[in-house]
């Protein structure tokens, strides 16, 4: 069934120039919020709350009682796919996540697209028990995101085997054995559109597609491992779900950012904290609504600081007069004090 298009999210993701901007904060279900460590303390393996239905569940809605956001956004993870296709997945304390290293034919052909609507069942569950949960507890304008993380990012980890300041590995991969890598992300592509699928059967109104390190590559690079992977989960996903919008993040793509929206048919674009909202808007086509950017650091700065950065977007965004949505530039860093971030939704609900 359609999304209800009087949800402020949907209708600036339809096109529309909605004022105040509607808000929501990446990672704003998380570790800086005390209800949320309760529940971690609980389930010490990260993956078992991603696949814990009732904790999961639980972890989506909290911030959205707590301040009312726009949207909630799943609880889980970008790398869920991988485990989803067979790959380990490790998340260690103070290492990050970590995974056997995705380097030659047999460690990909070792993967199985038919594994993946079973092994991610129980996220669908999570995602059927936020949209029930959403209704139930009175917040029937917020509209439930689901996502998942772009081909070339997850496999900047697969390749990588956990996190890097470069990827540099995976960028040599790509040049020496682009038809061992275009494989790769194709078998991401196609894993990436069960998921979201699944997602919006089970109630999601909105998808995401976190490319967190667009930014490494090349311009070439940039069209052949972001662009197109994008614009074919975005072509399907509309022929099957017309009336859900997708966001794309490609985080540090710059002058980039344009192309990447015209040429993917997303309806938004997150934009990073280095991004400059005036530039954006000259670039993204008009009907594509831009979202972001504050600096996570001003946050948790709090007072005058955020003031400003928050006053600048806003003048920034209501001067460009086109669709918005406020959030981050990036995610909610755990020191952040919760009660920053109940100024800063005052403050946009305010402007």
């Amino acid at each position: 069934m359609p999304s209800d298009s009087r949800k402020p999210l949907l209708r600036a993701l339809a096109g529309e120039a909605v004022w105040p901007p509607p808000m929501w904060l990446m990672r704003q279900a998380g570790r800086y919020l005390p209800e949320y460590r309760a529940i971690r303390a609980g389930v010490p393996d990260f993956v078992a709350l991603c696949t814990s239905p009732d904790k999961a569940a639980e972890v989506t809605l909290q911030p959205i009682r707590r301040y009312g956001f726009d949207a909630a956004i799943l609880f889980s993870d970008i790398l869920i796919l991988p485990w989803a296709l067979g790959h380990g997945l490790e998340f260690k304390e103070g290492e990050g996540p970590v995974l056997p290293k995705l380097r030659d034919a047999a460690a990909l052909d070792a993967l199985s697209l038919d594994r993946v609507a079973d092994a991610v069942a129980p996220i669908m569950e999570t995602v059927r028990r936020v949209s029930a949960g959403l209704t139930a507890e009175g917040f029937s304008q917020t509209a439930l995101i689901g996502f998942a993380g772009a081909p070339f990012t997850v496999a900047c980890y697969m390749v990588e085997g956990g996190g890097s300041r470069d990827f540099a590995a995976t960028r040599a991969l790509a040049y020496a054995d682009p038809g061992l890598f275009g494989r790769l992300l194709d078998v991401l592509t196609e894993a990436t559109i069960v998921y979201l699928s699944a997602q919006v059967e089970a109630g999601a109104e909105a998808l995401m597609l976190f490319d967190s390190w667009a930014g490494v590559l090349s311009p070439l690079q940039f069209k052949a491992q972001v662009i197109q992977p994008t614009r074919r989960i975005v072509e399907v996903m509309r022929q099957r779900y017309p009336h859900v919008p997708i966001i794309g993040f490609p985080r540090l793509s710059g002058m980039l950012l344009g192309g990447y929206a015209g040429a993917t048919g997303v309806q938004g674009v997150g934009m990073d904290t280095s991004m400059d909202l005036g530039l954006a808007a000259s670039q993204v086509p008009a009907h594509v609504a831009l979202q972001g950017n504050l600096d996570p650091m001003a946050l948790v700065a709090g007072g005058d600081a955020l003031q400003r950065e928050a006053n600048a977007i806003l003048a920034a965004a209501r001067a460009a007069n086109r669709p918005y949505i406020f959030n981050l530039g990036h995610g909610i860093v755990p020191q952040t004090p919760p009660d920053h971030v109940a100024a800063l939704r005052d403050l946009v609900r305010g402007a």
